[in-house]
């Protein structure tokens, strides 16, 4: 067999990319910052710099091993660079560690102390960036950004969002979003990847511990909680336990410690959503319409859809997640139960996703002007609770959860992880057809591959499904559709690598081995679980009779049911278009390039949206952005059909939309 040597070890090459694999290969923490399993190789850090007795000094993450290398790791030449390296980057960092929400958990800080760096020579950082604290569910602080450039490659190449990268040269680079803006004024889907990638404190999720503190404290308030099942299995790394390791019954007997009215379980309305889902996905098999049905369960996927991909709106399932169907029998029906207003129940979600915190202040997920979900923190902002109440996790007696949002199966718990919901709703519809006796679990269904499909036979009926998680995974399977080449029935998507137990508010590290470990720790929680099928839940079949006036009434769709428009995104703010209905709507189309953004297209298409909605005229034109219609020196352009009219204003706008469009929809 090749091998090489490393520290005076004989290590055998098998199918190692680089260096650095076969240096931790042979039990060597070989520090880095840039690195990454998931992603490209980037080589910017320098902190993996190996001696090798031909080469001398070379980067290990970058380097391919070559039989009879002779490698050192740890010489005073590597020693001193990489010393070097992180005084540099303590210099242009901001080090004030004792407020940072990574202290403790910060890489940079983790490795100057192992490097034995006790003062940074090269002084403080002198410029202040402002905070971008703008998005529902990302802090970006650039001041604590090293430039790794982890965050980037995320986005980009496993999210295939991009609203990240670097700007300027030499002292003066930062990484951001195009033009400097705010998350919010770009396409951010708001997963928090960049979050789960990056070593220190430039990106983390952002808080809501204040609001439920008050709530908490609030006498007129009654607050509940409901835990997602991916919390379940990573809340214990932030107390020194390891990722997978099963803490329901500490966590429900911690937020009982909180202050919690009632602790409610996730799991719970992921049954429902099994259930629901399946109905719609039957149904639609059946009349062959809408076809392939697409999950709808993780709010970045349904962003991402909105904005890069809203034709196939129509094909997401309109299932509610799990998390609004729970905060929508709250607000209605619940809080009837408890004698509580529905304005006065305060509902909060413990969610391993950063993007849910942007699910909960949608406008759709309302109910008699209040938020279904009042409040969401993640798994990492949980454990700081539990810290700031002194609560000591590791010696809190097992408790159970509430009813009725207590029962639950194992279907639901594996939601958690990719795959779950495919295995979820597979085992719902064998149920509600009666085939497959005695089958449980789907194993072709599950694996750690970003994309992968099956073919699962329920009776005579084979459905073809496929799961993907990773945006940029999702991209690729939707281009295959459209071509022709792949065809489904059903689609599984996740924004987050391996699904919600990646997720962005998951603790750090959040990296694949973590994940594996996580995803082990959902499997054994179904195992063990009294019921594996959601058509087992009575609980479930009792909201539906009680509260729900049965299976595919009114009630049961205006509850757990939504739907979803296309995102259009002008400087930063967002117009809603809803294509017309109608076999040959009026086509309309407002130029936004450059000479006419100039001259006020925003403004003008903004005006034409507000003038369709006045006069009830949405359905009937099709009322969109388009990109260039020339004449750039005449603009405001827009074209009405086949003719183009140059010149319009915000000033004329009314005029000339009653004039070219209102006029031939009287006619």
């Amino acid at each position: 067999m090749s091998t090489l040597t490393i520290d005076g070890q004989s290590v055998e090459i098998g199918n190692e990319q680089n260096l650095l694999e076969l240096v931790r290969k042979a039990g060597i923490n070989l520090p880095t910052f840039c690195y990454h399993s998931d992603l490209s190789i980037y080589g910017a850090c320098r902190m993996c710099m190996v001696e090798d007795q031909k080469l001398g000094l070379v980067a290990a993450c970058s380097t391919p091993p070559t039989p009879g290398m002779v490698v050192r790791t740890n010489t005073d030449r590597t020693r001193k660079i990489r010393r070097m390296i992180l005084e540099l980057l303590l210099a242009n960092h901001d080090r004030d560690c004792t407020t940072c929400e990574r202290s403790g958990r910060c890489k940079l800080q983790t490795l100057a102390q192992e490097q034995g760096i006790d003062r940074a020579r090269f002084g403080v950082r002198e410029v202040v960036v402002p905070v971008d604290a703008a998005s529902p569910s990302v802090i970006r602080n650039p001041n604590k950004c090293i430039l790794c450039g982890d965050c980037v490659r995320m986005c980009r190449e496993i999210q295939g969002v991009g609203v990240l990268d670097f700007a300027f040269r030499g002292s003066q680079t930062v990484v951001g979003p195009a033009f400097g803006k705010p998350l919010t004024e770009v396409d951010c889907i708001n997963c928090g990847q960049c979050i789960a990638v990056c070593p220190t404190a430039a990106l983390t999720v952002k808080r809501e511990i204040e609001q439920v503190w008050k709530a908490l404290n609030d006498p007129k308030k009654t607050v509940i909680v409901q835990v997602a099942p991916a919390v379940r299995i990573a809340l214990t790394e932030e107390f020194g336990g390891k990722p997978g390791q099963i803490s329901t019954g500490k966590m429900a007997a911690g937020l009982r410690r909180l202050g919690f009215a009632k602790v409610f379980d996730t799991v719970f309305t992921a049954d429902l959503t099994a259930v629901e889902e399946t109905n719609e996905f039957v149904g639609r098999l059946t009349s062959g319409e809408r076809l392939p049905q697409f999950t709808s369960c993780c709010p970045g996927w349904v962003k991402f859809c909105e904005q890069f991909y809203p034709e196939l709106l129509p094909n997401l399932s309109s299932c509610k997640s799990p998390q609004q169907m729970l905060g929508s029998i709250a607000k209605r029906f619940y809080a009837s139960e408890l004698g509580v207003a529905p304005e006065d129940l305060f509902v909060v979600s413990v969610m391993p996703c950063a993007a849910k915190k942007f699910e909960a202040q949608r406008p759709e997920f309302t109910y008699d002007g209040t938020r279904e979900v009042d409040a969401v923190i993640s798994t990492t902002e949980l454990a700081q609770f539990f810290k700031q109440d002194g609560i000591i996790f590791d010696q809190l007696e097992e408790e159970a959860f509430d009813q009725p949002f207590g029962l639950v199966s194992g279907a639901g718990v594996i939601f958690g992880v990719s795959g779950g919901v495919t295995e979820a709703a597979v085992r719902t519809a064998a149920g509600m057809l009666g085939v497959n006796p005695g089958q449980v679990e789907y194993n072709e269904l599950r694996g750690p591959e970003g994309v992968r499909s099956a073919r699962v036979k329920l009776g005579d009926l084979e459905v073809r499904l496929a799961i993907v998680s990773g945006l940029a995974n999702t991209v690729k399977l939707i281009e295959a559709i459209k071509a022709g080449t792949e065809s489904y029935d059903l689609i599984e998507v996740m924004a987050c690598p391996s699904g919600c137990i990646g997720g962005g508010g998951q603790p750090y590290p959040n990296d694949r081995e973590a994940r594996r470990l996580r995803e082990a720790g959902i499997f054994r929680v179904d195992r063990i679980s009294q019921f594996r099928n959601p058509l087992d839940n009575l609980a479930v079949q009792k909201v539906y009779e009680q509260w729900l006036d049965g299976h595919g009434s009114h009630t049961c769709h205006d509850a757990l049911h939504t739907n979803y428009s296309p995102r259009r995104r002008i400087d930063g703010k967002e117009i809603r278009v809803t294509l017309a209905p109608l076999e040959k709507p009026i086509e309309v189309s407002v130029c936004v390039g450059t000479g006419c953004y100039l001259r006020g297209a925003y403004d003008v298409l903004a005006k034409f949206h507000e003038l369709s909605e006045r006069d009830d005229v949405s359905g009937y034109v099709n009322l969109k952005a388009t990109f260039c219609l020339e004449k750039c020196d005449q603009g405001v352009n827009i074209k009405v059909g086949d003719r183009i009219i140059s010149g319009v204003s915000s000033a004329n706008a009314e005029e000339v939309f009653d004039r070219e469009v209102a006029a031939q929809l009287v006619k």
